[in-house]
């Protein structure tokens, strides 16, 4: 999905990419790291989504939910205040650019299963895992 999000990102802001050194990328790798590493639960980047509204209002929601826990697509539609848009909310959920830092990884089907992700459900598995190991240790 990396070849429709860039050129989707590259609209929205009417640019081009250029790659060159930026210390925006480095503090994402270096905390993207520090998280695969078990030493970050939460990320401190600037975050500029760009989507609609609802869009961007789900993917705020999707900030509150805590590292280790996970909400349902149903629970993330009560979140955003309508119960009725849980179709909208996973489509919307799909368009997330910013997957692990913007944690769309956390929503699953209301029985509990794993359902959708962009990155596939394996990465999907062994992120909610890697979440799952760390807050257990906080206990």
């Amino acid at each position: 999905m990396r070849t429709t999000i860039d050129k989707r990102i590259q609209s929205a802001l009417s640019a081009e990419y250029i790659e060159q050194p930026c210390s925006t990328i480095d503090k994402t790798i270096r905390q993207l790291d520090e998280y695969f590493a078990n030493q970050r639960e939460q990320f401190d980047l600037p975050l500029l989504m760009l989507g609609t509204d609802f869009q961007q209002t789900v993917w705020k929601t999707l900030l509150t939910i805590p590292y280790g826990s996970t909400n349902s697509y149903l629970e993330l539609a009560n979140n955003v205040g309508n119960e009725k848009a849980v179709r909208a909310v996973a489509t919307a959920n799909g368009a997330n650019a910013m997957s692990i830092v913007i944690p769309c990884h956390r929503v699953i089907g209301s029985g509990g299963e794993l359902t959708g992700y962009a990155g596939g459900l394996p990465a999907k598995k062994r992120l909610l895992a890697l979440e799952q190991d760390l807050s257990n240790k906080h206990c």
